[in-house]
Formats: structure tokens, C-alpha cells, sequence
């Protein structure tokens, strides 16, 4: 008996999806990170806002209550404040995140070429704003992706930020009639050229500025309840810091074990978050002796808002103000060719599966 799909199923009868098939690209490769305002005005800020502070990731209490609240009281006030923030830090291309994660595609891009050829196609999204990871899964989708290796550029996982970013890709996938086979990479945060990119930009700041009193790790804060919950988030961010502790020790530096502290940054509202928090720490700090400090975030893949506003300023106050002599902030990996290197070989393993 003759099927009545026979004719359709045959892709000889069908000159169109043959050469569809023929144009598919074997790999995409999404590399993503949080986003930014599209500008950095009272209105693009609010919106921004409005979706990042919806995600049921990043705000866990009832849906109800936090409406209220997001509404009735945040984005009528909160964007404008962040606004001018935001226009601190804005650059002529545009918000320092999506110029920077331009750059870190482009050249992720131009390693993974010389390894691939065109069987590789690598691109990024940002989960709040644009380019958003719909947008981009649908590029890939369009050029026929048959196999999906997604990197969130946060080094140590966390629910409000990898996990969310797992939600928004699964989102979209779950459109499709064909899903890509996945490899979705949830932390990176012991990779040991993730860990030597790091330790590179304390030895060249030494070697610039000195050694300082201290060298303080300031990671994006969480609130505590989280990790009650189990999100490893702590954990993965004290096992980074002490990695990276290990790999100074074996540099000529002369760091001792004491003199490197893991903070946390970035808190909102009035439950406690992780700590200790970076801002009370670098209060102190004076007081006990240690005037000169670096400071870096090994949480941050890219320089963007909590790093060049809150690090490099407005710690920097509170650390003076209370009567510190030398505050220095050391960049995020950002571009630099040992942080691409790490990425590249964070994706190769992961690539290579598919071939």
C-alpha cells in the first residue's frame, strides 16, 4: 500500500528543501549576558526594568505582591535615578556591555573559524534588551542550525542569571519544529585559564601600581534565602576566589593568603543578601591599617553598569571618604586575548561533540 506522505517525504521532489538542507551550518554558538537600556533615558530604562525585574528568577516572592510593588512604586522612581547612571558610563557606541560583548564575539568568532571553517556560526544575545536570545535562536534557525551550544558569560552559575537565561532559550525552542540537539554551558567558574586570565590582570596591575593592602574580590550579591534554597551561587564564587588565591601565591607578588578577600556587590532592598558586602567592607577597611586596595569583580565577564559605576566610583568614594589613600579598580577579562582564549577552549570540547 502507497503511503500518502510518500511524495512529501521525498526530498527529490522537493528542489526547495534540498537546497535548504545543502545551506545548514553544522554549529551555532550563542554566547550571552544580562543586557543594557537601549539608551540611557528615564523611558528606555524603564523599560529595560520592567522586563529584568519581571523575571520570576531574579525577584522570588508572589507574583501579586511584587506587581504592586514593581509598579506602583519601583519604575515610577528607580529609572530615572538609573538613567543618569547609565548616561555616566555610555559611551559613543552605545552601552559598554553591548559594545563589549560586540568585541568578544568577533574575535570568539575569529578563533573558532580557524578550527572550523564555516561549519561554526557564532553570535550573542543579551537576556533583557537586545539583541534578544529569540531574535538570535531564530538567525540561527534561519541558517539551519542543527546543533546549539549556548555560553552565558557568567562565570559562576547562579538561578537569576544562567538559569534565567536557560528559561529564555528553552522559551524559544519550545516554537520550533526541529530542536538542535544543546549543549548549555551552566559555569565556568574553576576553568583554570578562566582562573590564569584573572591572576594575569592582578600581576600586570602590580606591576603597574604595587602590591596592595588588599585585593578585594566584589562578586554581584544574591539574596541569602537563595542559597538557603540551593542555589550554589556562594559556593561556586568561594571556590573561584580561592583558585585564584592559590594561582597569586605562586606568583612573585607577595600576596599573602589574608591579604585576599572574597565581598559582595550590588544589593537591593532590605533582606539580607550574601555577605560581607563590599561597600561596609571598604568602609572599614582604613580603619584596620589597609589604605591601598585593588579591587576587581571575577563575576563580571564584561565591564558594564556595576562595574564602572559602582566599583570604580562609587566604592571608591566610600573607600576615600573613610580615609583610604590608593583605590584602584582592575577591569573585567572583557576582550583581552587570554579571556577569548578561555572561551575558546571552555567551547571546543562542547563543539567538537557534534563533529
Amino acid at each position: 500500500m502507497k503511503s500518502r506522505f510518500s511524495a512529501k517525504a521525498s526530498s527529490s521532489n522537493n528542489p526547495k528543501m534540498v537546497q535548504k538542507i545543502r545551506k545548514q551550518s553544522n554549529v551555532g554558538v550563542l554566547l550571552t549576558n544580562l543586557g543594557s537600556p537601549e539608551q540611557p533615558t528615564t523611558g528606555a530604562v524603564r523599560k529595560y526594568l520592567r522586563q529584568f525585574l519581571s523575571d520570576p528568577r531574579v525577584v522570588e516572592i508572589p507574583r501579586i505582591i511584587w506587581f504592586i510593588i514593581l509598579h506602583g512604586i519601583i519604575l515610577r522612581f528607580r529609572p530615572k535615578k538609573s538613567a543618569k547612571l547609565y548616561q555616566s558610563v555610555w559611551t559613543e557606541e552605545g552601552a559598554p556591555l553591548l559594545v563589549i560583548s560586540k568585541a568578544q564575539k568577533n574575535k570568539v568568532a575569529t578563533q573558532l573559524s580557524k578550527q572550523y571553517g564555516d561549519k561554526v556560526s557564532v553570535d550573542f544575545a543579551m537576556r533583557y534588551g537586545e539583541p534578544s536570545i529569540s531574535s538570535v535562536l531564530k538567525k540561527f534557525q534561519q541558517q539551519g542550525v542543527e546543533h546549539l551550544v549556548v555560553l552565558p558569560l557568567y562565570p559562576q552559575y547562579a538561578g537569576p542569571t544562567t538559569a534565567s537565561t536557560f528559561d529564555a532559550v528553552s522559551v524559544e525552542l519550545q516554537t520550533w519544529r526541529y530542536i538542535p540537539s544543546l549543549h548549555f554551558v551552566n559555569t565556568y567558574h574553576r576553568h583554570i585559564k578562566y582562573i590564569c586570565a584573572l591572576a594575569n590582570t592582578v600581576t600586570e596591575h602590580v606591576k603597574q601600581f604595587g602590591k596592595p593592602d588588599k585585593l578585594v574580590l566584589s562578586y554581584h550579591g544574591m539574596p541569602e534565602q537563595f542559597y538557603l534554597w540551593g542555589d550554589p551561587y556562594y559556593d561556586f564564587c568561594q571556590q573561584t576566589t580561592e583558585l585564584l588565591k592559590q594561582e597569586l601565591l605562586t606568583r612573585p607578588l607577595d600576596f599573602e593568603s589574608d591579604s585576599i578577600m572574597m565581598t559582595f556587590q550590588s544589593r537591593f532592598g532590605k533582606a539580607a543578601w550574601l555577605q560581607p558586602y563590599t561597600d561596609e567592607t571598604l568602609e572599614n577597611l582604613p580603619q584596620k591599617g589597609d589604605k591601598h586596595i585593588a579591587i576587581l569583580s571575577p563575576a563580571f565577564s564584561a565591564d558594564c553598569l556595576e562595574t564602572l559605576e559602582e566599583l570604580e566610583c562609587e566604592n571608591r568614594d566610600i573607600f576615600m571618604q573613610a580615609g583610604g589613600e590608593q583605590y584602584h579598580y582592575i577591569s573585567a577579562l572583557n576582550d583581552r586575548d587570554d579571556h577569548i582564549d578561555a572561551i575558546v577552549e571552555i567551547l571546543t570540547p562542547k563543539i567538537n561533540s557534534f563533529f
